[in-house]
């Protein structure tokens, strides 16, 4: 599929029209897409340690937001496996650092020694620093999909109608009171 993802129809009915379809035309598009049954199942037997953390805490977020499906399961396991996994290479880089410095040695070994000389010494990237980015990213693509993170949230966010226009819609449409006629 080209072009950008689709949002769903609750989506496009909180944020306005803005394309102008008709909010009676939203309605109906949000009461004919496909409703997932609520409530998420308890946290795998396999998902423990910091990922079964996340599991527990994304759940309560999400059943307060009433974005807990069943069929998003699979993608909160997803997602908490990757925060366990971005925090176990965090601290692994954190512990050796993003670059090493490895020794170069020469073809030759020292007749004293009988050990290879270093003559240089090059730098190479943890690979942690990789496994990390690649995580933290797939966690952040999750938040995102399901409005844990503070812009996807306030894209959601439904604004109060304006009390003022419906006020005035009732003035107009109530029948004028006829003054009674004076005699002088």
């Amino acid at each position: 599929m080209r072009g950008r993802k689709p949002k769903p129809g609750a989506r496009r009915l909180a944020e306005g029209d803005t394309r102008k379809v008709g909010a009676s035309k939203l309605r109906e598009q949000v009461a004919a897409e496909p409703k997932a049954a609520r409530g998420l199942p308890p946290c795998p037997a396999h998902v423990t340690g910091k990922a079964a953390e996340a599991w527990e805490f994304w759940a309560i977020e999400l059943a307060d937001m009433n974005l807990d499906h069943r069929p998003d399961a699979m993608m909160l396991e997803g997602a908490c496996v990757n925060y366990a996994t971005a925090v176990k290479a965090g601290l692994e880089v954190a512990k050796l650092g993003e670059v090493f410095h490895e020794p170069i040695l020469s073809d030759e070994k020292d007749p004293d020694t009988d050990k290879f000389k270093i003559i240089g010494v090059k730098q190479k990237k943890n690979l942690w620093v990789q496994v990390r980015d690649r995580s933290w990213m797939l966690v952040h693509r999750f938040a995102t999909e399901f409005g844990l993170s503070p812009v996807s949230r306030a894209r959601l966010s439904i604004e109060k109608k304006d009390d003022a226009a419906d006020e005035l819609a009732r003035l107009l449409a109530t029948p004028r009171e006829r003054k009674p006629l004076s005699v002088q």
